[in-house]
């Protein structure tokens, strides 16, 4: 796990990342199967198996920077990445799971037998 103390809005912060940057589409770019005809946020962002390597440029860009080349995080790793993740110091960080599929609204598509 990648981990850097930041100030975030005037906060100072944790963020931490698995390092799978070759995996990191961003939020917005990630692939994602649509699981409702009716409700635009119920889906699945596929997992990492399904997908192989992310472009090393997604397209995506915050304040004008994009993904970076190397494991330094920067702006688009805090706000667009979807392998990246804050806590506030002394809280544990919890990183998003890829190897399976991360649903948007977990209630909807699981029940507690499952």
């Amino acid at each position: 796990m990648i981990q850097k103390e930041i100030t975030y809005w005037g906060e100072r912060i944790i963020v931490a990342c698995d390092g799978k940057c070759d995996k990191a589409w961003g939020r917005n770019s990630r692939p994602k199967i649509q699981l409702s005809e009716t409700d635009e946020d119920d889906y699945a962002y596929l997992s990492d198996d399904e997908l192989g390597e992310a472009p090393e440029n997604p397209g995506t860009y915050e304040g004008g920077i994009g993904k970076p080349s190397d494991h330094f995080h920067n702006k688009w790793c805090v706000r667009e990445c979807e392998r990246c993740a804050r806590a506030a110091i002394g809280e544990k960080v919890i990183l998003p799971d890829y190897s399976k599929r991360r649903y948007n609204i977990i209630a909807k598509n699981f029940t507690e037998s499952a």
